[in-house]
């Protein structure tokens, strides 16, 4: 008898159970989304601005300023930004003359550093390629993979007498999944500026 009694009150809890879950509330897990981007159509326009030792060709959904960091000499003059606010990006452009053999070598050292020292850490690789541009402009390009804080930087130069240095960077926290769309928007705009431009 009272083991009856024993299955009939397990028989009641699991059933009580039963009706709980039933009642309960239960989520799905959803599958991570991001927000539709409408690209806008690739046009360019020259940048040709006089006492610059360069020109070359930006989109025109982008703006150009000069670049308001301070420099003890005149390095700076010629230091600009290419913002892209539809996508919170901005292109950092760095020029310096070439003074010599020492220079030339002491700048691609730091074009070197600059793209591996902030970001092998992060990186889940750098791949470098060489440029070498129908104006007879020449450099290297680094791809950094992984949640680096810039997936695109590059330094071209003559050897002689010019050495530029650009980096993208967004305004947002590194992601590579979610700005990859944007990345690979952008890295073309990136290379039509590399492969217009041409020294003074």
């Amino acid at each position: 008898m009272k083991n009856h009694i024993y299955r009939i009150k397990l028989c009641l809890l699991f059933f009580s159970l039963y009706l709980l879950s039933c009642n309960s509330d239960y989520s799905v897990g959803k599958k991570k989304g991001y927000f539709h981007i409408d690209f806008p159509e690739k046009k360019y326009q020259l940048f040709n601005q006089p006492g610059y030792p360069y020109i070359f060709e930006y989109p025109v959904y982008a703006t150009v300023s000069k670049d308001t960091t301070f420099f003890e000499d005149k390095a700076g003059d010629w230091w600009i930004n290419i913002d892209v606010p539809q996508f919170g990006g901005r292109i950092y452009i760095s020029y310096k003359a070439i003074k010599g053999q020492a220079s030339f070598d002491s700048l691609v050292k730091d074009g070197f550093k600059m793209a591996y020292k902030q970001h092998v850490d992060v990186s889940t690789g750098i791949e470098e390629s060489r440029i070498e541009t129908p104006n007879k402009v020449e450099g290297i390009y680094f791809d950094l993979g992984g949640n680096t804080a810039t997936a695109n930087q590059f330094f071209l130069t003559d050897s002689t007498k010019h050495f530029l240095r650009g980096a993208l960077y967004f305004d947002a926290t590194p992601n590579a999944d979610s700005l990859r769309i944007v990345n690979d928007f952008l890295k073309k705009d990136l290379q039509h500026l590399i492969n217009t431009l041409r020294w003074k």
